[in-house]
């Protein structure tokens, strides 16, 4: 195995950090699923643990708190978080319904690379309006706040992506394409015909949708990225493990369950799901957020929130391109109540900066 430089780690890790750039290799692993290896980068992954990759940041809404709270991880421990700000919030927004759900930590790719992060998130005030409303007449913007150094968010903006036959616009999230070298932003919508603006008839089923940006000011036309018809989609999220190899988890509305494909060929290429049409990870839950173990490489996280209970709870795989093998994590240091919301490897100056500025 060769030995990694100092200054081959720290690169590595700015790719871990952003996720996006992660340059793991892949290899099949039976039944359609994916291994996760970084030796073939030269890398020992008994040492993964180091000063540079030192802990999460979570970002999550609270049941009928729709605003954003920041989690901080006890160091590397994927599994054990601690809330920051003393429990309140971090961000209130204050345009639209007032009120975020499902906020997601976006990090910068391309010249924005480990300088730049976005938080974005659904218009949504459940406390002020009805669930048939949300759908019909709900909100089609997201709201986005950015940073620089994942402790001040700024310039606060509600940011209108649908046009007017849209119902509503839920649970948006963002990946660095690098095919593209823009973002891929994406969110869940339903439609009404022209001919129905007051949105009292049948609408189409719920389905994905994407434009891209490179500021999340401006965005290209809206276009379908999946349709399942009859079958209802919702909470969309991307792991990516290289420039070209992708999973994607997803909610079936229809069926309440969550479940997983795979792509080797980026985000536009041919995606499967690993043990047919009817193959799922877990019914009865929602917001599917995973992320990477900082030590363990062969090893993803995946929060499902158990909307119905206690929120979200940690799944784990070390086969993540499979539906089949996932585990419930150890659940003892896990906070309760945790809804749609994100986790984002972080390195230990911002790990530092974070517990100086929010304490916890």
């Amino acid at each position: 195995m060769v030995q990694a430089t100092p200054k081959a780690l720290w690169a590595l890790a700015a790719l871990l950090f952003t996720w996006s750039s992660l340059a793991a290799s892949i290899k099949s692993r039976g039944s359609g699923g994916l291994f996760l290896d970084l030796a073939d980068l030269g890398v020992d992954v008994t040492k993964r643990q180091t000063n540079n990759l030192a802990g999460y940041l979570g970002a999550f809404f609270l049941g009928a708190d729709p605003y954003v709270y920041f989690y901080l991880s006890n160091g590397n421990d994927a599994l054990s978080f601690r809330a920051l700000n003393r429990g309140q919030p971090v961000i209130r927004p204050t345009k639209g319904t007032t009120g975020v759900r499902d906020p997601t930590i976006v990090p910068g790719g391309g010249s924005e690379l480990g300088k730049k992060w976005y938080i974005i998130g659904t218009d949504l005030h459940i406390g002020r309006t009805t669930w048939d409303a949300a759908q019909r007449t709900g909100s089609r913007g997201i709201f986005v706040w950015e940073s620089t150094d994942l402790i001040n968010w700024t310039n606060e903006r509600l940011v209108t992506v649908e046009d007017a036959t849209a119902g509503m616009v839920w649970a948006p999230e963002a990946i660095w394409d690098p095919a593209k070298g823009q973002y891929l932003v994406h969110w869940a919508s339903k439609f009404y015909p022209t001919s129905d603006p007051r949105h009292t008839g049948n609408p189409t089923n719920i389905r994905m949708r994407y434009a891209y940006t490179s500021d999340f000011k401006t965005f290209s036309a809206p276009q379908t990225l999946i349709d399942k018809n009859p079958t209802n989609i919702i909470d969309l999220n991307y792991l990516p493990l290289s420039p070209t190899s992708f999973l994607r988890f997803m909610k079936d509305e229809t069926r309440k369950t969550v479940f997983v494909e795979v792509s080797n060929n980026g985000l536009f290429g041919t995606w499967t799901r690993p043990g047919g049409d009817g193959a799922i990870i877990q019914s009865g839950v929602e917001g599917p957020a995973s992320y990477l173990d900082n030590v363990d490489p062969r090893k993803v996280h995946l929060l499902l929130d158990f909307y119905g209970s206690d929120g979200y709870r940690p799944f784990e795989s070390t086969n993540p391109g499979s539906n089949s093998g996932w585990v419930g994590s150890n659940r003892n240091n896990f906070p309760k109540n945790l809804r749609h919301g994100s986790v984002l490897p972080i390195n230990g100056t911002v790990y530092e900066a974070l517990r100086q500025r929010w304490g916890v």
